[in-house]
């Protein structure tokens, strides 16, 4: 089995470890995250599970899928609105045992799927390896929005490397989904893992980089934390133009929360 499809369990399995102490009050909350409930949270990391799962049975169900949701969101409605209205009924700790049982049963299909298989999404398709980081990062990111309305630390893991690594290969893809040319300086990438193990990608002398922690890096390219939130050293007008609008999941372009929006609430 590939490690990544391991670290992606893993990083579901941690966020059911949070889940599992919320009272069904606590669902109802409203996140940071353009006030999505945690409920809201994880229908919609559910169905996108549910949309990889199909992905990955066969690209011709995932695509009529796509067509049907797209279909029903045409009179304006919202990704939440069409997955309210999709699952109307599922809410609090149901949802949380049909979301598990989902994500479970999606890591045992990638667990059959030759890794060199490219597998489609809503932007350009992936490699099953890559396919599988981005739903860890999916889940990751969107479980930052639960921690944080409940006031609660987080633990992280080196397991994080794999979304720097996302971050790090989506630098063209941020450009190119904002119909923006591609610099050619690409900047120096040096983070220091939640175990102090240093990663680093590209030319140290590109002279534009980005440096400091490897949490707050992953945070910035997947839009849970402002760079301006951040102690990252961003030098270089390159690096500062990509950090400001990085992105390093699929679908249109979305603007980082504006700076000091998204943050721990107190502890009750």
């Amino acid at each position: 089995m590939l490690r990544e499809i391991t670290d992606f369990h893993d990083e579901g399995k941690e966020l059911r470890g949070l889940l599992e102490t919320l009272s069904e009050s606590d669902w109802q909350r409203k996140t940071l995250f353009k006030d999505w409930t945690v409920n809201d949270v994880v229908l919609h990391l559910h169905c996108s599970d549910i949309s990889a799962a199909a992905s990955a049975r066969d690209p011709a169900e995932y695509e009529a899928l796509r067509q049907k949701i797209m279909e029903v969101r045409k009179g304006g409605l919202s990704m939440i609105e069409e997955s309210r209205l999709r699952f109307p009924d599922l809410k609090g700790r149901a949802l949380l045992r049909r979301w598990w049982d989902q994500l479970e049963a999606l890591c045992d299909l990638l667990a059959t799927k030759n890794p060199a298989t490219r597998l489609n999404w809503a932007g350009p398709g992936m490699g099953v390896r890559m396919f599988t980081t981005a739903r860890q990062m999916e889940t990751w990111a969107h479980g930052q929005e639960i921690y944080d309305v409940m006031g609660k630390d987080r633990i992280f893991h080196d397991r994080l490397k794999n979304i720097a690594v996302i971050g790090v290969k989506t630098f063209g893809w941020t450009f190119t989904n904002r119909k923006l040319p591609v610099p050619v300086d690409v900047p120096y990438v040096r983070v220091t893992g939640p175990s102090g193990e240093v990663w680093e990608w590209n030319d140290p002398t590109s002279g534009t980089s980005v440096e400091g922690d490897a949490v707050e890096f992953c945070q910035v390219v997947a839009q849970t934390r402002n760079v301006a939130d951040t102690r990252l050293a961003v030098k270089g007008e390159t690096a500062q133009r990509w950090m400001a609008i990085a992105q390093c999941f699929a679908g249109p372009p979305n603007d980082p929360p504006a700076k000091g929006t998204r943050f721990k609430a107190r502890a009750a």
